[in-house]
């Protein structure tokens, strides 16, 4: 057997037919890389018969005079063929030695365990030892089990599963997550499908911008449109309709309000310690209401075409759906347009057959210990959600030569102004 480059669509047609395949080992992402420095390469092992048995797209990045590999996402090889992953390791080593690359990273799609928070419990892949000790015998090293977002790729990602009763999806969220989206109705939140110049608002409302800058986020959307398999969606405040709302519920607030105080009145000196608390609870509503009337009003003025309140960007890959990108107007954030957001998409998505969607990246789900995430993970696991946990990244070296060089010259590299 040997290694080689082949062709986008020799590696389309054998990615196609791998069952774990991933969007971060396809055509349009290895095209979205090109513009992130990358070097880009589709690489496969052929066997006698030219036939492609194992595949990976390979990202080079150049650390001064130096060259690092990545493989995201991991090979597409059977990991529990112990003599086809030693056939692949041996070959790529000698591949990238060539071309000067000191080692390869890999974050595979190995499966630890998965845990289902709602019902607090945990199941372990029973394969998950063989493989890695697999790795481990071909001198993969492994960069430990992190807790947060140190691996190439997060190392717990959160999954929803879809199916065409949405009805019975929307009982089995969290009740507090049912009252948010059932509160952005009232406020006058509508979600639309978007196209390339809401690209901009979901730039600017990403969170993260290190990694997913304007850049990235055009690119990877342009690239996966290709083929139809992109879509932004977006949640907009429409201020007229959130006036209007609020101006009706202030009114009924007021009915109620002057229930009670005629209770109280007709009842002076008698009335029940339990009315007069019932009495006080809805007074403080309709002052609540009474806020956000003004809030609304300002709002109109301001925007009277309404505002775009938060964004999200969604991969079709092979069968699988991932909520890629996705960002939010810190200014709105308490009218909940998020939430709503994430579930008509997941409506939508489930409509068209699909049976999960990959929420994305979150911490370790079990960490007790301080997290400045956790509003990550409480957002992305209320929506029925379960997570994977994951390998983590391996590090392969290529040439100890090169790898020796780098890491002795690393305080040179690092005093460098």
């Amino acid at each position: 057997m040997e290694i080689r480059e082949i062709s986008r669509a020799e590696f389309d047609t054998f990615s196609q037919k791998f069952m774990l395949s991933s969007m971060y080992q396809s055509i349009e992402y290895g095209n979205t890389m090109v513009n992130q420095k990358y070097q880009v390469l589709f690489v496969g092992m052929i066997n006698d018969t030219e036939d492609v048995v194992a595949a990976s797209l390979i990202l080079i990045e150049k650390l001064g005079q130096f060259k690092y590999a990545y493989a995201p996402r991991g090979f597409l090889i059977d990991y529990t063929n112990f003599a086809l992953l030693e056939e692949f390791t041996n070959l790529i080593k000698r591949f990238l030695k060539k071309r000067s690359v000191m080692a390869v990273k890999i974050c595979p799609l190995i499966a630890k365990t998965k845990y289902i928070p709602k019902t607090k419990t945990s199941l372990a892949n029973p394969s998950y030892d063989k493989i890695f000790d697999n790795l481990k015998k071909l001198k993969y090293y492994h960069l430990g089990y992190n807790n947060f977002f140190e691996a190439l790729k997060p190392r717990f990602v959160a999954f929803t599963t879809l199916n065409n009763n949405t009805q019975q999806m929307f009982a089995e969220l969290d009740d507090n997550i049912k009252s948010r989206i059932k509160s952005c109705d009232v406020a006058g939140i509508r979600i639309y499908k978007g196209n390339e110049t809401n690209l901009k608002f979901l730039i600017d409302q990403m969170r993260e911008k290190n990694d997913t800058g304007e850049a990235y986020a055009t690119d990877l959307y342009h690239n996966f449109k290709i083929k139809n398999n992109a879509d932004i969606y977006f949640a907009e405040l429409e201020t007229k309709t959130f006036l209007v709302n609020t101006q009706i519920e202030y009114q009924k607030q007021i009915s109620i309000c002057n229930s009670f105080t005629d209770q109280v009145f007709q009842n002076q000196g008698n009335a029940s310690s339990d009315l007069i608390r019932r009495k006080i609870m809805e007074d403080n509503k309709l002052a609540a209401i009474k806020n956000q009337l003004v809030y609304a009003t300002n709002l109109l003025r301001d925007h009277p075409n309404g505002i775009i309140i938060a964004s999200a960007m969604i991969i079709k890959h092979l069968g699988q759906v991932y909520l890629t990108l996705d960002g939010f107007d810190p200014a709105y954030q308490h009218l909940c347009g998020r939430y709503l957001l994430i579930w008509k998409i997941m409506e939508s998505l489930a409509l068209e057959g699909f049976r999960e969607l990959n929420l994305g990246g979150i911490t370790n789900p079990t960490y007790d210990g301080e997290n400045k995430f956790k509003p990550v993970n409480d957002f992305k696991l209320s929506f029925n959600s379960h997570a994977i946990e994951y390998a983590g990244d391996f590090e392969l070296v290529t040439s100890y030569p090169l790898y020796t060089l780098y890491r002795n010259s690393s305080p040179l590299r690092h005093n460098k102004k």
